[in-house]
């Protein structure tokens, strides 16, 4: 289906007369996570492409596994158990690869794959993820894994940017060789294979830039530097991070960055986002965002101390469930007045971000900036809130796709990257972000101590004994091993 795609888009651009000898060099994303496997073979039929027919007609016998296993597999549980324990629990996994094992994560689903088919894993002679997938199609060869998508495996050690052997020998043998090397991923893989240049008229010093996952990529794209955040407020809210010094955690993802070699990326994702904030619009301001916002306008910064937390699906950063309210004396309450509620939903959102990505060694800088995407990033209130909680402005962007954007701006920088010219420099001519809010004044000083409530609050209230969150997740943990029994 890939390769299909990838034929019709080359096609649908022949036909409206774009003219590809005038790419001087492209780079792509990948979704990350997902794997492809390469059957004993495939690389000689890769080499020996024939500009006269649709690429999905040559590699049609070139997969071992015809379904690859995506980001949205979840059926690993097994093996990322046994992975943790090979290497010594799950924190030391985190310091090793950048994240616990997660079910999602290309090692995890290699490890299943070579449990149950070992047939099948010793036909496979490559194994990529999707943006080395995706790049091999245009080398008409193997493409390396870059550093940034390598480190979204459970596989990578993210500080010394090489293959972990110990995490290669828990998910399966020889794996080593089928993953190849990795890569910088400012790296030049070499020019576009002749099948391009003849099918397409590509020119033969059209180079291709190392592709990486969609998540990295759209850090390029949003253009952000050390410091920087980018969140993303959609049904689930994610945040983006610009690190120098990482500490991993439980909770959340370290990757190497893909525009700097020095630095990280931080991903954290909250699955309680623009669904619980719709819910409490229709129960607290009558299905209107106008009314929203206006509860927000006329609450005072810091909600006279009033916290909540509001997950009404189980989250994932942290592993909670439940609606609960505590005023300022820490005494936990039924209900808030509508407008109290509503300010306490936004806040307690946004001090969790700040609180989580903290812990994973996130510092706000004088210079830190905040980009905004997604559908609650036209809420000039809501971006208020988040800009008083993070003590720095924020600002929206206009692309609506931050992911191709940025493998755009990558490519230009592959070009000149081994001359130490930054994405910065190369893209400083590109649109700007545009300022919305910055932080009221004082907000700093009022939320310092909030931020300290709220994080003892999620830790000492949220997981105690008594807690019907506690008890939700020991019932989802009896549901899961009765699901595997």
């Amino acid at each position: 289906m890939w390769v299909k795609a990838l034929d019709m888009i080359l096609e649908k651009m022949k036909s409206s007369g774009f003219n590809f000898s005038h790419v001087r060099a492209f780079s792509g994303a990948g979704q990350q996570h997902g794997s492809v496997y390469w059957k004993e073979g495939a690389s000689q039929i890769l080499k020996n492409l024939s500009p006269d027919l649709p690429l999905h007609q040559l590699l049609k016998a070139c997969f071992s596994v015809s379904d690859s296993p995506v980001w949205m597999d979840s059926s690993t549980t097994t093996q990322c158990l046994s992975l943790e324990k090979a290497v010594g629990g799950a924190q030391h996994l985190a310091n090793i690869t950048g994240s616990r094992a997660c079910e999602r994560f290309t090692g995890n689903q290699i490890a299943k794959i070579y449990s149950q088919n070992p047939e099948v894993y010793a036909q496979t002679e490559r194994i990529s993820v999707v943006s080395s997938f995706a790049a091999s199609l245009f080398l008409s060869a193997y493409a390396p894994i870059d550093y940034c998508d390598g480190s979204g495996m459970n596989l990578l050690q993210i500080r010394d940017k090489i293959w972990s052997t110990a995490c290669l020998n828990a998910c399966a043998p020889g794996l080593e060789e089928k993953l190849g090397p990795v890569v910088l991923s400012s790296s030049v893989l070499g020019s576009v294979s002749p099948y391009y240049i003849q099918r397409y008229g590509f020119s033969p010093d059209c180079k291709v830039v190392a592709f990486t996952g969609d998540n990295p990529a759209s850090l390029a794209g949003m253009k952000l530097e050390e410091g920087d955040i980018a969140i993303s407020l959609g049904t689930s809210d994610t945040l983006f991070l610009w690190i120098k010094e990482p500490t991993p955690a439980l909770e959340g993802h370290i990757f190497c960055n893909p525009v700097d070699s020095q630095a990280y990326m931080a991903l954290l994702c909250f699955k309680n986002g623009s669904l619980i904030r719709e819910r409490i619009r229709d129960d607290c301001a009558s299905g209107s965002w106008d009314e929203f916002s206006k509860a927000l306008k006329c609450t005072v910064v810091g909600n006279n101390g009033n916290l909540g937390f509001y997950f009404d699906v189980i989250e994932i950063t942290p592993e909670a469930v439940g609606i609960h309210r505590f005023n300022r004396d820490n005494n936990k309450v039924p209900d808030f007045p509508k407008e109290v509620e509503i300010r306490a939903l936004i806040e307690g959102q946004f001090m969790a971000k700040r609180i989580h990505a903290e812990k994973l060694g996130y510092k706000i800088m004088p210079r830190t900036r905040i980009v905004a995407t997604g559908g609650a990033s036209y809420n000039k209130e809501i971006l208020q809130v988040l800009s008083d909680v993070f003590s720095a402005p924020v600002y929206t962007i206009d692309t609506a796709n931050s992911a191709c954007l940025g493998c755009a701006y990558r490519a230009i920088h592959g070009l000149v990257a081994e001359t130490s010219v930054s994405l910065v420099d190369v893209v400083k001519l590109a649109p700007e972000p545009r300022l919305v809010v910055t932080p009221t004044a004082g907000s700093d000083q009022l939320y310092e101590p909030l931020l300290k409530r709220y994080a003892e609050l999620e830790q000492k209230v949220l997981y105690s004994p008594n807690s019907s969150i506690l008890a939700k997740l020991q019932e989802k943990e009896k549901s899961k091993t009765s699901s595997r029994n």
